[in-house]
């Protein structure tokens, strides 16, 4: 985005000599504090040469790009302090960032998905809101081995978790009691969508149990 504030149309790189845009390209990395390499010029001059413009290049046009760079550039700065806020959220639980798959990206998410564990009475509730709860289906003497599960609560939430599963599978920690859990379905010969639900389902009663311990010595401490 920087470069394209001060680049804002390719008449302003192949308008000028190959040698001419590699001085001018060369203070520019100066004043912005980027590395300047020769090759990079070279690449970027070429690259140049062989663009169709769709606009011209006039006052309108570079009012329009720089009014996009300039929203696309407070989003990025909104998106890095909310990002920051959520890694200082997610360190008050440390308990839960410890937990196998979860790290930097998707402990913040979980959290902020979840939000207070104190709302969910059980964790029942908690896997219920997850989507991750298995549905009765029982008739008579039949009861369904492979129940499908729920359908309500938080289809983000459910992806989440989708991905701390993956994480595990990949890793394959053998130490771990999800990973062993969702080990033990799939040598039941259970479906891959079922084994992940179950996986993801033991997952959140660990997760439940460990946040409200965790509070619960907070309280007991003040």
């Amino acid at each position: 985005m920087d470069f394209a504030a001060s680049f804002w149309h390719v008449e302003c790189v192949r308008g000028l000599t190959c040698n001419a845009f590699a001085e001018r390209y060369r203070k520019w990395c100066n004043r912005h504090g980027y590395n300047f390499n020769v090759e990079k010029a070279d690449t970027i001059y070429k690259s140049a040469k062989e663009l169709v413009p769709t606009l011209l290049k006039n006052y309108s046009t570079k009012i329009l790009i720089t009014e996009a760079i300039t929203q696309l550039t407070t989003t990025s700065r909104t998106v890095e302090v909310l990002r920051n806020e959520m890694n200082r959220l997610a360190e008050q639980l440390p308990d839960v960032m410890a937990m196998y798959g979860v790290g930097a990206s998707l402990g913040p998410q979980l959290m902020a998905e979840i939000g207070d564990v104190l709302r969910f009475a059980h964790h029942g509730s908690l896997t219920a809101f997850a989507r991750v709860d298995p549905m009765p289906n029982q008739s008579g003497n039949y009861e369904r081995q492979s129940n499908l599960s729920s359908k309500r609560g938080s289809p983000y939430l459910r992806k989440s978790l989708f991905l701390v599963m993956t994480v595990l599978l990949q890793k394959a920690p053998l130490d771990d009691p999800v990973y062993r859990f969702l080990g033990k379905k799939r040598a039941e010969g259970k479906p891959y969508y079922v084994y992940m639900t179950a996986g993801a389902n033991k997952f959140l009663r660990i997760y439940y149990g460990r946040v409200r311990e965790h509070l619960q010595l907070q309280d007991d401490t003040t």
